[in-house]
């Protein structure tokens, strides 16, 4: 199984803009699906931003236009660029990547990082 760094959170404020960074290490074959999930106190864990092995992007309703998934040349790092935030964006921001490791496709999560827009 590979090794998956996330990095970014931080604090922000309202209308600002703030960059999440996940990158999986390892000997990786490829990836699949990524994205960013996001988990705020009791609620469920729910897709932010996706993007396919293909290059097709999904977002949330509620972050569309302001947020944009990205991918690295390497095709094992991810990004979210995210704009005019607001305080609903806080949230734990969870990072997935389904890749295949020595020949092995797996799914996998970061730990998360919390970002925390203050209006």
């Amino acid at each position: 199984q590979g090794r998956l760094m996330e990095s970014g959170g931080g604090s922000v404020q309202s209308g600002g803009s703030h960059r999440l960074s996940c990158s999986l290490s390892g000997n990786v074959d490829r990836c699949y699906d990524m994205g960013w999930y996001r988990q705020d106190g009791g609620k469920e864990r729910a897709l932010v931003a996706g993007i396919d092995e293909d290059g097709r992007k999904t977002y949330a309703d509620s972050v569309k236009s302001r947020f944009t998934i990205s991918q690295d040349s390497t095709g094992t790092t991810i990004h979210l660029q995210m704009n005019s935030l607001k305080p609903d964006d806080s949230a734990l921001y969870v990072c997935q990547l389904v890749c295949s490791v020595n020949g092995l496709r797996l799914v996998h999560w970061g730990q998360g990082t919390w970002v925390t827009v203050s209006s």
